[in-house]
């Protein structure tokens, strides 16, 4: 996957609990409990169709605690990616840590350990590549990667005071906040739209914003 001839791959990082589908305290274990936020799989279909390749990065600890295995993993992915087909979006592929905190690993955010791989798999920087997320550990590991670290404001940032809310903007300067993932992706289709149209060069391909 290296885009059109001549262009450098269109790519995306998207955290997933709190992101795309509803967090919970106590994990998603099961496909039952794995629910879409709304306008979340359309704006995912939205960056698709604008030639964006997705994929995720995301901490499944519940592995590593023992809340559930590899095979439930797999079914939750695949009502996701089901759900996904439904609205015309698509994720590449899912990168995730399935260690418990205190395994000392690599992977699991803020460390960029899932960023790495997604770059080396693609074989691709991803310096400036935009990535989404609710919560800090999300933010410190894109910017450790390169990245441009998005906050949308759902899941863990939903709950935020303002006090932590500015804590979190300290912590990882540069970090632009959306509403939701539909406004992220309304801001990266907008934004390619505006320098596609600076540079003199058509918009249309470049997905359309609802």
């Amino acid at each position: 996957m290296t885009g059109a001839p001549g262009h450098a791959m269109k790519l995306i990082v998207l955290d997933r609990d709190g992101t795309i589908n509803e967090d919970r305290d106590d994990y998603v274990k099961s496909e039952e409990e794995w629910e879409p936020l709304p306008g979340a799989l359309e704006a995912i279909a939205r960056l698709h169709h604008a030639g964006y390749h997705i994929v995720l990065a995301t901490n499944q600890s519940g592995l590593g605690r023992g809340l559930f295995d590899m095979a439930t993993l797999n079914g939750i992915h695949l009502k996701m990616n089901t759900a996904l087909a439904k609205v015309g979006g698509r994720i590449d592929a899912v990168f995730f840590c399935p260690h418990a905190p205190d395994d000392a690993c690599e992977c699991r955010k803020p460390l960029p350990g899932l960023f790495k791989r997604i770059a080396e798999r693609y074989g691709v920087g991803l310096a400036g590549v935009p990535s989404a997320g609710d919560s800090l550990r999300d933010l410190q590991a894109a910017a450790a990667a390169g990245c441009a670290p998005h906050l949308v404001r759902t899941g863990k940032a939903g709950a935020l005071d303002a006090a932590t809310f500015a804590h979190w903007l300290e912590q990882v300067p540069g970090t632009t906040v959306h509403a939701d993932l539909g406004e992220f992706a309304d801001f990266v289709i907008q934004r390619e739209r505006d320098q596609r149209h600076a540079a003199g060069g058509p918009e249309s391909v470049y997905g359309r914003l609802e």
